[in-house]
């Protein structure tokens, strides 16, 4: 049996870039969408964002962005410069946007979720890293910095998000994937993307397939699930 998983992170509220990726991946369709953090903020649809997220029956997982906006109150931060006072307005904002139901759901999110494969092998989701959701696993890191955050995980397949750089490589017996951001994807000056990764799970092993959408045309606001 083949398995098609649809792997993203680090949307941030942005639906704009989410629709793209849905559009693009309803294509070829798939049968689980993985969402590796950071959801709703601090971009300007968090609602409908949720609300896409939802309809697909996505997998989720809190990312340090969805903690801070469930458990922090900004009517206790003090600002110190413009860009505190701004961020600390976008958080009022989404806040109230959202409403507590969702908010609370948020809070509930788990930080690891983990799948069997149809190879006998394990595959994790997780924000950061399987060590401390916190901390991100980059590409610039040595095999050593890797292994330190993987820790004793028995995971076979770890996905991950937060750095906004997508990445794939093995170190030891664990492949690493990070699947990039979909809101937040560094553009080095050009046009603006998201990133998405396919992960095809058979009984032969696994097919990992980065892709790259961009962001400069309009995009559908009604998508369905393949």
């Amino acid at each position: 049996m083949l398995m098609r998983l649809l792997c993203i992170s680090d949307i941030h509220g942005h639906l704009d870039a989410l629709a793209a990726v849905l559009a693009t991946a309803e294509r070829r369709s798939f049968h689980k969408l993985l969402v590796a953090g950071d959801v709703v903020f601090p971009g300007p649809e968090p609602l409908e964002t949720w609300r896409r997220l939802m309809a697909a029956r996505a997998v989720l997982v809190q990312g340090m962005c969805d903690k801070a906006l469930v458990t922090l109150d900004p009517t206790q931060i003090h600002a110190k410069n413009d860009h505190e006072r701004h961020r600390l307005d976008r958080m009022r904002s989404v806040r109230a946007e959202l409403g507590e139901l969702i908010l609370e759901r948020l809070k509930r999110l788990p930080t690891h979720v983990r799948f069997p494969l149809e190879d006998g092998r394990e595959l994790l989701l997780v924000h950061g890293s399987p060590l401390d959701p916190g901390e991100a696993l980059t590409s610039d890191m040595s095999d050593d910095e890797v292994n330190a955050l993987i820790g004793d995980d028995p995971a076979d397949v770890v996905v991950c998000g937060m750095s906004h750089v997508p990445f794939d490589r093995e170190v030891e017996d664990v492949r690493v994937i990070n699947v990039g951001s979909i809101g937040e994807a560094p553009t080095g000056g050009g046009e603006r993307v998201a990133h998405a990764t396919w992960i095809e799970t058979s009984a032969a092993g696994i097919v990992v397939e980065p892709i790259v959408v961009p962001l400069s045309e309009p995009v559908p606001r009604a998508l369905s699930m393949g």
